[in-house]
């Protein structure tokens, strides 16, 4: 099977994806389900389809993410690779398999058993800030959730002693008006004019009012056996990078 992990609180068929368990190959290994890269199509389209399988779905969808707060109502499938430009799904239909990729940024799952919705959401610094995760929370509810009955989990992503930032990233963050108050403790002191952000708590204080939100503890910077890193090929030298998925079906 392949490899994924799963959070307690979500009733919903689930998993936040591994790099293991593909078929892809170098850069790519092994289960790197980008549409977007220089990877062999066919590779692509074989994990996709075990991430579609490992969920019992009948189709695995996914957007163009921008790191914006766009978020698509789903109401039907279409074909790999055209999905809309936005950073976060919500449907009600059963079936649909809603994915975001991610090599650093945090995807955050959401599913409110009682009224049979789930919600997928791409969260990088930017994003969050923006309130993408609240405008998935926001589109749920317009679906039949209830915030009281909406859980959450945000998964692998770039935790908070890898990930050192400068002064802008936290002066943005800071200045973002909707979010969390006294967002400073999400930043620890780093080397001189650089902080420490902790990305997947302040994604976590952004979801304040839902029934439940944990945090899964994995790091995608400290654990290259199984994660892809967008910060770590960076720091490296660059070249090219897989992605891994995490996705929800009804």
């Amino acid at each position: 099977m392949t490899p994924l992990i799963r959070s307690p609180l979500l009733a919903a068929r689930h998993g936040f994806f591994t790099r293991e368990g593909g078929v892809s190959t170098g850069a790519y290994a092994s289960l790197n389900c980008a549409t977007s890269g220089a990877d062999d199509p066919a590779h692509v389209a074989e994990n996709r389809d075990r991430v579609r399988s490992a969920l019992g779905g009948k189709a695995l969808l996914g957007c163009t993410q921008v790191h914006g707060v766009a978020v698509e109502t789903v109401t039907q499938a279409w074909d790999p690779g055209q999905g809309p430009r936005a950073d976060g799904m919500v449907t009600a239909v059963p079936g649909l398999v809603l994915g975001v990729i991610t090599a650093d940024c945090a995807p955050v799952l959401l599913h409110d058993a009682a009224a049979g919705v789930v919600g997928a959401v791409h969260a990088g610094w930017r994003g969050a800030a923006a309130g993408v995760l609240e405008a998935a929370v926001a589109a749920m509810l317009a679906l039949g959730a209830t915030r009281g009955g909406i859980a959450a989990s945000v998964g692998p992503c770039i935790r908070q002693a890898s990930y050192e930032v400068g002064g802008d990233l936290r002066d943005a963050v800071l200045a973002a008006g909707d979010g969390p108050q006294d967002a400073a403790r999400f930043f620890a002191p780093g080397r001189p004019g650089r902080w420490q952000f902790d990305l997947a708590a302040y994604c976590a204080a952004r979801l304040v009012g839902l029934s439940h939100v944990d945090v899964v503890d994995a790091d995608t910077y400290a654990d290259p056996a199984r994660f892809f890193s967008h910060r770590r090929r960076t720091l490296a030298g660059g070249g090219v990078i897989g992605h891994q998925i995490s996705a929800i079906v009804v």
